[in-house]
């Protein structure tokens, strides 16, 4: 679109090369983009960066990002509707069941700039009650619209906390723990949510163009997330890494 627009700018001024320029620019972007692999070369650095961390028994929090709920439908429907990122929530109840002591910190508001219904911390109650988990274990936090904010707001429950398991999805883990190790919590890493193998060359990919597509939005914003981030001063490093 912003090369398309580039190309409108052109016309109107009378550039006819750099107008051309920018349609044809436009033309070979979007053919790269739905039918090849680029998406999931450029998100594979992401989800490679972090491995499942080996959980200590003493394991007394699981915390869980939100991004993985549709609050809008959820509440028109009276059910929690989940996008993509419903992994999330698979493998938080998995931890769970696994570590029966440890509570579940949810963080999750509205993103949007019109606040939905629901936030993501109500759907999120809901569901973890039909699948079993006492109301009990839940610690929810309803007001973050970002990752930055997940981070700020849920460090003063978290303080108390020794071994935390971070959940949330494997593109998004680097920029999550950057986040929280800004907040002074350390946590232990449980990706989820893979949206490649992450052993792809570059190639054509012609199965399905609007999934292609949909990975490489995913992994420019997170790309640019990370920059921006760290440009602002809210993560050390543009690619955060394990801890040793």
């Amino acid at each position: 679109m912003i090369l398309l627009v580039a190309a409108m700018i052109g016309t109107f001024f009378r550039k006819r090369r750099m107008a051309i320029s920018f349609i044809a620019s436009a033309i070979v972007f979007t053919l790269l983009a739905g039918f090849s692999n680029f998406g999931a070369v450029l998100i594979a650095p992401l989800e490679n960066r972090f491995e499942r961390a080996v959980l200590p028994d003493g394991l007394d929090t699981i915390l869980v990002l939100g991004g993985s709920t549709y609050g809008r439908i959820s509440a028109a429907r009276g059910v929690t509707e989940l996008n993509s990122a419903g992994d999330r929530f698979m493998e938080a109840v998995t931890l769970a069941q696994r570590f029966p002591q440890a509570k579940i910190v949810f963080s999750g508001g509205s993103g949007l700039l019109v606040p939905e219904i629901e936030t993501e911390a109500e759907s999120a109650e809901r569901l973890f009650v039909q699948l079993g988990i006492d109301r009990s274990r839940l610690v929810l936090e309803g007001r973050s619209r970002n990752t930055a904010e997940n981070a700020a707001f849920t460090a003063n429950v978290l303080k108390d906390s020794r071994n935390i398991a971070l959940v949330t999805s494997a593109f998004h883990m680097p920029r999550s723990v950057g986040l929280f190790r800004a907040q002074g919590v350390e946590v232990f890493a449980w990706p989820t949510d893979y949206q490649g193998s992450g052993n792809e060359r570059f190639g054509l990919n012609l199965d399905d163009p609007a999934l292609n597509l949909e990975v490489l939005t995913v992994a420019m914003r997170e790309w640019i997330g990370l920059v921006a981030y760290k440009l602002t001063g809210r993560i050390g490093d543009i690619l955060p890494a394990p801890r040793q």
